[in-house]
């Protein structure tokens, strides 16, 4: 069973644990419980009611969140020439193909985020082994397949993020860092919200949100009412 140490004991005196929260008084919430001696994530973790066994209930995506993630992202562009020194021009921290084909062979995987030319792939499909486990596999449902790297890198730089249910139907990520004012992260917050809602199965029954929470890297969780936050596009 986890234990809490004396800080996280405080923090939780500070707000009933039972109640659900207007999103905007959860994210002011979660900002003041941020209290560590680093600049703390701002992670949103939604349970969801879809059987991710279910190869038509997966849900998954991608969403640019509106003021970034905080986050120095770290990207590796698989790719020949010239498409390698077009990534690095666009802002990739590492390039090329054969070197980190072999690196990668070898447990490398200090990157944030790997991208691919379709070209490529072939090669790059053997690491699946080493990258899928870690969430490094390149794929085109995320963009992260493209002969665009220099649009990929970009869009990856400035705060693009990708989702995924796991197993268990929860999606948790974080989408900004507490040092964000509120109404960056309240906006960050519905960005990716809206994401998850439009991500929404054709085949998935009942309730579909079926808990919220918004909690910083070492602060406890604050339960959310997901009918506080302004649905977009409707």
């Amino acid at each position: 069973m986890k234990k809490h140490g004396k800080r996280y004991k405080a923090l939780v005196k500070n707000f009933d644990q039972k109640q659900l929260y207007s999103y905007d008084q959860a994210v002011s919430m979660v900002k003041k419980n941020a209290t560590a001696k680093f600049d703390e994530s701002f992670e949103v973790a939604i349970r969801l009611g879809v059987d991710p066994r279910k190869a038509d209930q997966l849900v998954r995506g991608t969403v640019s969140l509106p003021h970034g993630t905080g986050k120095k992202v770290k990207v590796l562009v698989m790719a020949k020439a010239p498409k390698d020194q077009e990534a690095l021009d666009a802002g990739a921290d590492y390039a090329g193909l054969e070197d980190y084909v072999e690196k990668i062979k070898g447990g490398w995987t200090d990157v944030d985020v790997v991208i691919a030319t379709p070209d490529v792939m072939s090669e790059v499909g053997k690491l699946g082994r080493i990258l899928g486990p870690r969430g490094l596999m390149p794929n085109p449902k995320s963009g992260t397949v493209t002969f665009d790297v220099a649009k990929a890198v970009n869009e990856v730089k400035a705060g693009k993020i990708e989702f995924r249910v796991d197993k268990t139907g929860n999606v948790h990520v974080p989408v900004g860092k507490c040092s964000f004012n509120e109404e960056q992260l309240q906006e960050n917050v519905a960005t990716f919200f809206n994401s998850i809602l439009k991500a929404k199965p054709a085949t998935a029954k009942g309730k579909y949100v079926k808990s919220l929470y918004f909690s910083s890297t070492m602060g406890p969780s604050v339960a959310v009412n997901d009918q506080s936050i302004a649905v977009q596009g409707e």
